[in-house]
């Protein structure tokens, strides 16, 4: 999950736990370090509320920073990426990774490469 998709959950309240077993089933919510970073630079309420949410998943580590360290993350372990980053989304889709995004400010939907 990256920085936007975190942020955009709790500006528009939207349930991704609820909303990604719906899409994918069973799975695990990893954070990359990059965005943890990411959220402590940013200063606005939504920032506060999506540090204290992504601290309930487990964090991994990243070398590479932003959208880099995402991309990299997500082709090691061949995960599906939350996000509403539309250049990193054309990355992803690119190296035939699943993408799911925000719609209409109000529920995930999934691009399938």
């Amino acid at each position: 999950m990256d920085t936007n998709a975190l942020i955009m959950q709790m500006e528009y309240r939207i349930d991704i736990e609820d909303e990604l077993t719906g899409l994918l089933g069973a799975h695990e919510i990893l954070i990359p370090s990059a965005v943890i970073a990411e959220l402590h630079g940013i200063n606005n309420k939504f920032s506060k509320a999506a540090l204290k949410f992504a601290s309930r998943f487990r964090t991994l580590d990243s070398v590479k920073s932003g959208d880099e360290a995402i991309l990299s993350l997500a082709l090691k372990l061949k995960a599906v990426v939350v996000t509403n980053d539309r250049e990193l989304r054309m990355k992803l889709k690119e190296n035939d990774l699943r993408v799911i995004y925000i719609r209409q400010r109000s529920y995930l939907a999934i691009d399938i490469p």
